[in-house]
């Protein structure tokens, strides 16, 4: 897939103001500090598209960017920040939870993991969430170019077991590097192919007003 254009549309806290589910849409989220703007800029060769809060666990927003006009990557807020209060944790979880659950554009969750972390507990815990909700997601391990290969290998070896007690299949996977730009092509590809079968969702049109 070629980037030609890749534009920041809007920020929002509810999802009925979010733009209408006519273009398939892909979420991005992790823990805080995982990478993911980084990511982002890197996916659309647009450095600044996606902007790094100085304060982790600060941005809770759901972030649109319309990617060649013709599907959005989605910037959820950051997970796992120990210092946000428990009432703004709630909030976060009810809010994001409610776009991933009710979402009708919504492709597929790419969940961000540290490729240099062993398995967070957080992290599984969320991914065990979207499996009892049905939701289809992917895994794309992140800051691979932080340590050698075989750190890398082992660590999302370790990962997919640790899914493994729940999942019975692991879901698939990607290795990423936004200073290396390694894993973008496979990404690219990977959101290319779904969109190819994407027909636009009936939605409820009182919903969104």
């Amino acid at each position: 897939m070629i980037i030609k254009s890749a534009d920041f549309i809007c920020s929002n806290t509810q999802v009925s103001k979010l733009p209408l589910p006519l273009k398939p849409e892909y979420a991005f989220i992790g823990r805080s500090n995982v990478g993911k703007s980084s990511l982002i800029n890197m996916l659309t060769q647009k450095k600044g598209l996606a902007k790094t809060s100085q304060t982790p666990g600060k941005t809770q927003l759901i972030n649109h960017f319309l990617v060649n006009e013709d599907w959005y990557i989605v910037d959820l807020p950051g997970y796992g920040y120990a210092r946000i209060s428990k009432s703004k944790k709630e909030d976060w979880d009810k809010f994001i939870r409610n776009y991933l659950d009710k979402r009708e554009s919504l492709q597929c969750v790419m969940v961000l993991i540290d490729s240099r972390l062993e398995p967070q507990k957080i992290d599984l815990a969320f991914c065990n969430w979207l499996g009892e909700k049905g939701l289809p997601f992917i895994l794309i391990f992140t800051k691979a170019d932080k340590q050698g290969s075989l750190k890398t290998d082992q660590n999302v070896a370790k990962f997919r077991k640790a899914l493994m007690t729940t999942f019975e299949e692991a879901p698939q996977h990607f290795v990423t590097s936004s200073e290396t730009q390694a894993g973008r092509d496979e990404v690219l590809a990977f959101i290319a192919n779904i969109n190819q079968s994407f027909e636009a969702p009936k939605y409820n049109e009182e919903y969104y007003k």
